[in-house]
């Protein structure tokens, strides 16, 4: 025997299959043409960079030839690629190429055609912002396109960092991605859903299928009001609108709640809005109820706290009348949203005219007024407060005759997906480490590159657990129990130790992969006959 290559394969052979599967390369290749002396493509480019992000290696895109350096580049690429060729100079090139191109545009083009491949269901699309903080300083560039890095509102509790903001629409079905779009640190939400609803009108009239937006309550303001009227949204209704607050009372007062499941329960208010006819649901769980109580013992605790000290203050002060006493006790009482007064004297102070001991003759020349009181709590209040945090209320324009009650509140609930999907980007080992790049357009394009990887692992997962459904299987969790939906990312750990050995023996070259188990290999099946290719097993 000449010679023994091990290279490690582990998960990888599945994220470049899926790769492959939806054509990413080749429609990065078709928008960006290649050039003749280049030794990869942008499209392999951007391949390689999701393949360092979704390794989990926690290294930044710098030394992405060293995560290469010991894997089968050939195999998950094409023969002629090598570690060196994703050198960070050929990464920030491509970054710089696909930012010229229109970062925006690449992804949608990328994301839409993959999602009709996939038979994806597109009806539900769910929108949300997030804030990736940056450290650094960033250098000026003549690009006009360019977002501005800068200071903002900080999802990350970061108000000290510069940021970016990232928006997303995904699909519930999968929690794919279908667009994305980078915007300034300090865009605030409320511009970021009036623009995409300005653009999502065209988009849906056109769409072949129904199409429906879901997003939280900063979509809905009057504003907005004139782009939701031609949109079928499902939203949260603010709960700072006093309409909001009307509608909770009336549902708790004298309302019908209709059972949603054993937990939960809603009641229906149609009404007009905005200029808009809608329905609105008021839903209320015991779960929710359950934290409506803790949150308002919190409360009570820290306003009797706060309320104390105000009266101690209050019981200091000196009043020129008994009725400028009473309305500064007033004044604290109206703020109080626990708590009742539940006594209250008003003691005179005289002011003698003379010093010394008076006497009945002395005059007087001044009443002050002082008061004391005392507080507890106010079970109306109380009950009044819990009632209104164990409830919120969603509004739709859609008519039920397409959507029933209960699918509203289901396509709301859907929502986790695309805050899935930021907990998924900003995951520490993932791409966040790699946000070094000095260039605001660079940044552009590895936003839309982490959103590229996003679509590939949603995708993927997506198709196991579709394959797990049909075939009526499950896959051992953690500690060894049978799931039917287990997460992608605990399927990549199970298939850690999968190598690709090459032999050189006499001019002769043969290669096997190593470290299969019977486990791996019905894991490996779920993903279709590309994946099974890579892996050198047969479809199943």
């Amino acid at each position: 025997m000449d010679e023994v290559t091990v290279e490690r394969l582990d998960h990888l052979g599945i994220i470049a299959g899926v790769i492959q599967d939806v054509g990413i390369i080749e429609r990065i290749d078709a928008r960006i043409v290649p050039d003749d002396q280049e030794d990869i493509t942008t499209g392999e480019a951007v391949a390689g960079m999701i393949l360092n992000g979704l390794g989990f290696s926690d290294r930044p895109l710098s030394l992405t030839p060293q995560f290469f350096a010991n894997k089968p580049v050939a195999l998950l690429f094409r023969e002629g690629v090598s570690a060196e060729h994703f050198n960070r100079f050929k990464l920030g090139r491509s970054l710089d190429k696909v930012s010229s191109y229109g970062c925006d545009l690449l992804f949608s083009e990328s994301a839409l055609p993959v999602c009709r491949q996939e038979g994806i269901d597109l009806r539900f699309n769910c929108l949300d912002t997030t804030s990736f903080s940056l450290t650094g300083v960033y250098e000026p560039e003549a690009n006009t396109q360019a977002i501005a890095i800068t200071h903002g509102y900080s999802k990350d509790h970061r108000p000290d960092l510069k940021q970016v903001v990232l928006e997303l629409i995904v699909s519930q079905d999968g929690g794919v991605p279908l667009f994305s779009q980078s915007w300034d640190g300090n865009t605030s939400d409320n511009t970021v859903f009036k623009e995409r609803c300005e653009a999502l009108i065209a988009q849906f009239k056109a769409s072949e299928s129904p199409r429906y937006l879901i997003a939280d309550s900063k979509v809905y303001t009057e504003a907005n009001a004139p782009n939701l009227a031609y949109l079928p949204f499902i939203t949260r209704i603010p709960e700072t609108l006093k309409v909001t607050q009307q509608v909770i009372e009336q549902a708790w007062t004298g309302g019908e709640w209709q059972p949603l499941d054993e937990a939960t329960r809603y009641q229906r208010v149609d009404l007009c809005h905005y200029g808009m006819a809608q329905r609105w649901l008021v839903v209320s769980s015991q779960e929710a109820g359950q934290r409506a109580k803790t949150a308002v013992a919190k409360g009570q605790a820290k306003e009797y706290e706060q309320v104390q000290k105000q009266l101690f203050h209050l019981q200091a002060q000196r009043f020129a009348s008994e009725e400028a006493a009473r309305t500064a006790l007033d004044v604290l009482v109206k703020k109080l949203h626990y708590h009742q007064v539940v006594s209250a004297c008003l003691t005179p102070h005289i002011q003698y005219a003379r010093k010394g001991r008076p006497t009945q003759e002395t005059p007087i020349k001044a009443i002050r007024w002082h008061i004391h009181a005392s507080v507890a709590p106010d079970p109306a209040k109380i009950t009044h407060r819990q009632q209104r945090k164990a409830c919120f209320v969603l509004g739709t324009n859609i008519p039920d005759t397409a959507l029933t009650d209960v699918a509203v509140i289901a396509g709301y609930k859907g929502q986790s997906a695309v805050e899935g999907g930021f907990r998924f980007l900003k995951d520490p080992v993932f791409f966040v480490s790699s946000l070094f790049v000095k260039k605001p357009s660079r940044i552009q394009g590895l936003l839309r590159v982490m959103s590229l990887a996003l679509l590939v692992y949603s995708v993927a997962q997506r198709r196991m657990r579709n394959a797990l459904a049909r075939q009526h299987e499950t896959l051992p969790n953690q500690i060894g129990q049978p799931v039917a939906r287990p997460t992608l990312r605990w399927i990549f750990q199970l298939l850690e130790g999968i190598n690709r050995v090459t032999f050189a023996v006499q001019g002769h070259v043969a290669t096997l992969i190593e470290g299969l188990t019977d486990l791996r290999r019905k894991i490996l099946q779920l993903f279709g006959q590309k994946v099974c290719q890579i892996y050198q097993i047969s479809p199943g």
